[in-house]
């Protein structure tokens, strides 16, 4: 990775904080631009020593199992996005007036002049899955693109590969956010919002207000959820370019500026040439996949932000019919006896558990893990007249026991309190034992996975194991 123009970063101190999956190429990049940089990392493990290893092979100087310490002379930290911003590290750089950046910062400082826009989307649940969507409705477009960042793909190997793209779908966290003064997307979208992260944020406000960090400086369009006045709040306090408009998406009938759906069909009020009194056809409900009311809303978000961007409205249904989700994401597993069984295991906040228990009419709900400070009093309430049983597993379970004996007395609850590999056959053996023709078995934990499994992904592998075995 090299440059042939003259760098900013030529001479530069840099202290890139944490190795892993940004840290290592931000690393390289700065490297590569005569920037003088030394590497610092909490831990000291075998995959650390590896990147290590590869780094002070290019001349880039790392420091293991030290990552409180400003290194002598530091004059830029970019940040791997998980770091907090408390880390006695980033004290000392306050204190010696050293700007920090996240890895998405450095990205975009290191766009070129005719580099792709980028098309932007956070909110507490769904980012994922609609930036898969939208890279999915540009592609059918014609699009060059890629669905990078929070994602998986790193935007600077986006930003700085041999690859050329037209426009980019960008996912971006909070964490993110936080480090990313600069970013100035070409249209944005939060999805919403719900407490989460409160404990490296500090507060629901600095949350919100790190979200709302994606609106700043669009050009184009600022797509916010109807149905979440936070986002839309988020909207109002933007400062963006002369021209953006707010645009709303709701699971009802869109008013003017608004995409929404009627009569089961996706359709455009907001970048139509008469929006006042008429409407354009996107995609039928049936188009997408799966047709959960949230995941419709996800649909909504990203065909806004595809409108926004000039796509056509054949795109916008050629893409969601394209579009597959990932695993784990209300994922139908099988049907035994008359029973659905559905992995949710990527639900693991009361938000998004919230979404899909509304997405069944019937169910016998397998629930529990680590709540991370959650309650779930407000989960329960709202869908307590849809559970025929819950079975409950993992360390924090009796906070959803407790909820289920004040809102949902009637409701039949299982208690596993076994936390070895067998406990979700058992789980799921019960919860068939409960389940009626015609039911769903929900696998939407509303809880972190660690506490049993290595991720949520080996959750819902172990949800779907069982379920096959059952159905053996």
């Amino acid at each position: 990775m090299t440059s042939s123009v003259p760098s900013e970063f030529q001479g530069k101190h840099v202290t890139v904080a944490g190795l892993g999956v940004s840290g290592v190429p931000a690393a390289k990049a700065l490297h590569a631009r005569g920037a003088v940089v030394t590497v610092v990392n909490d831990g000291d493990d075998a995959r650390a020593r590896g990147q290590a290893a590869e780094l002070e092979a290019l001349g880039v100087t790392v420091r293991l199992g030290d990552g409180a310490t400003l290194p002598e002379g530091t004059e830029l930290i970019v940040t791997a996005p998980g770091w907090k911003p408390d880390k006695p590290l980033f004290l000392a750089a306050a204190k010696a007036d050293v700007p920090v950046w996240g890895d998405v910062e450095l990205a975009w400082r290191l766009r070129g002049p005719d580099a792709a826009p980028w098309l932007a989307v956070t909110g507490t649940n769904g980012k994922t899955t609609t930036v898969q969507m939208l890279a999915s409705i540009l592609a059918a477009a014609g699009l060059r693109t890629a669905a990078v960042g929070n994602i998986g793909v790193s935007l600077l190997d986006a930003v700085l590969g041999e690859e050329e793209y037209d426009v980019l779908a960008v996912e971006l966290s909070s964490y993110q956010l936080h480090w990313a003064p600069s970013l100035r997307a070409h249209s944005a979208a939060v999805l919403n919002l719900a407490p989460d992260h409160l404990d490296w944020h500090g507060s629901m406000e600095a949350y919100a207000a790190d979200k709302g960090r994606i609106y700043a400086g669009n050009r184009v369009a600022c797509v916010y959820n109807v149905a979440d006045k936070l986002t839309e709040d988020l909207v109002r306090e933007a400062d963006v370019e002369e021209g953006c408009r707010a645009v709303g998406f709701t699971l009802g009938t869109p008013g003017p500026s608004q995409l929404g759906v009627v009569d089961g069909i996706l359709v455009d009020r907001a970048f139509v040439e008469n929006r006042h009194k008429s409407a354009q056809e996107l995609a039928e409900v049936s188009d997408v996949n799966p047709p959960a009311p949230h995941n419709i809303a996800n649909a909504l978000a990203a065909a806004a932000l595809a409108r926004a961007y000039g796509v056509p409205a054949t795109a916008v249904r050629d893409g969601l019919r394209a579009f597959r989700p990932d695993a784990h994401r209300i994922a139908h597993v099988a049907d035994i006896d008359g029973v659905a069984y559905v992995d949710d295991s990527k639900a693991t906040n009361t938000h998004a558990t919230e979404a899909s228990l509304a997405s069944y009419e019937s169910i016998v709900w397998i629930a529990g893990g680590l709540a991370k400070g959650a309650t779930f009093d407000e989960l329960v309430a709202k869908s307590a007249k849809r559970l025929r049983a819950a079975v409950l597993i993992g360390a924090d379970r009796a906070l959803i026991r407790e909820a289920l004996a004040r809102h949902a007395p009637e409701v039949p609850v299982v208690d596993l309190e076994r936390t070895d590999t067998g406990a979700m056959l058992q789980a799921v053996t019960e919860a068939k034992r409960l389940a009626r023709p015609g039911d769903t078995v929900l696998l939407a934990p509303a809880c972190a996975s660690m506490d049993m499994f290595t991720n949520y992904n080996q959750r819902g592998d172990a949800f779907a194991a069982a379920v096959r075995e059952l159905g053996a």
